[in-house]
Parts: structure tokens; C-alpha cells; sequence
């Protein structure tokens, strides 16, 4: 078992691995199912000023709550159900979310629950930091890797992509 205080080293980079900068101004996703949706904006408002410093991009009703309660620009795109969830991930992808705070509600079945999946999948696929829940996002918001330049390794799919090939 290794403790905190031991020091810690990564896996050597391979020549198949590549790296990918989030520059220090990031582009947050922020996406709360309805019975979330105080509790993301309770969240904002009380991490506002470090929200300022970065560009923020909402689903559908979230983002107009946000928009209102913080009084900083967000760019919306449709609501979850009516693919607001699938536009997110489609950003990820082209490397235009840095990452994902996503406040969804555990105990209530969504009817688009498949879209949300496939946005949790692609931000692991794309190895995108996600938050679930409020603990994680405290801890995300607060990372002295907030501030600055953060470089993420892109996973190798080569394989992958290989296999499909004729």
C-alpha cells in the first residue's frame, strides 16, 4: 500500500503515447440533472470567482440557470434528453472541453440515460477529468493544476483503430 506522503512516479511515456495541453484558461462542461440543479448552482455561486477565469459551457436549462446566477457568459447547447448530453461529448472529442462537472442524480431513472453514459464514457475515453458529485468537484476546482498549463496523455487507440482497418 503506498501512503500520501511517499513519493509517487508515473509510468514512462511511450513513443505511442501523446500528450495534450489544457492550457491554463479551460473550458469547463457544467450539466445537472433536475434534481441537481441547486446543487450545481449552489456550487457556482460559491466558486464563482474561479469559474470567472475560464470558459464555461452548459446544457440546455442548466445553462440559463447559470448564466443568471453568476452573471458570466455560458455557452448553451440543447438540454440533455434532446442532445445536449451527445454535443458535450462530440466537444471532447474535438478537444474543445477540457472537463466535465456533472452533477447527475443517482436515485432517479433519466430517459436518457444512454446519452449520459456515452458522455462519461467519451470523457474517460479521451482521459478528460470528470466530476460526479460535489466532493469531487471541490477537489477538481481546488487543484493547483486549475491555474496553470496541465498536459494529459491521449490514450494510444492505434490498436484499436488498427483492427478496423481492411
Amino acid at each position: 500500500m503506498q501512503f500520501a506522503s511517499e513519493a509517487r512516479t508515473l509510468p514512462e511515456i511511450t513513443m505511442a503515447d501523446t500528450l495534450a495541453a489544457i492550457d491554463a484558461t479551460k473550458t469547463i462542461a457544467l450539466v445537472a440533472h433536475d434534481n441537481m440543479k441547486t446543487d450545481l448552482l449552489d456550487w457556482a455561486r460559491a466558486n464563482r470567482g474561479v469559474l470567472s477565469r475560464h470558459h464555461i459551457v452548459a446544457t440546455g436549462t442548466t445553462g440559463a440557470l447559470l448564466e443568471d446566477a453568476l452573471t458570466l457568459p455560458v455557452r448553451r447547447v440543447q438540454s440533455g434528453p434532446l442532445g445536449g448530453d451527445q454535443q458535450i461529448g462530440a466537444k471532447i472529442v474535438e478537444g474543445a472541453v477540457d472537463f466535465v462537472i456533472f452533477f447527475w442524480d443517482p436515485l432517479e431513472a433519466q430517459p436518457h440515460d444512454p446519452d449520459v453514459r456515452a458522455l462519461l464514457r467519451i470523457a474517460v475515453v479521451w482521459n478528460i477529468p470528470v466530476a460526479c458529485n460535489r466532493a469531487s468537484a471541490d477537489f477538481m476546482i481546488s487543484s493547483p493544476l486549475m491555474e496553470g498549463r496541465y498536459e494529459r496523455r491521449l490514450p494510444d487507440y492505434s490498436s484499436f483503430r488498427n483492427r478496423l482497418a481492411p
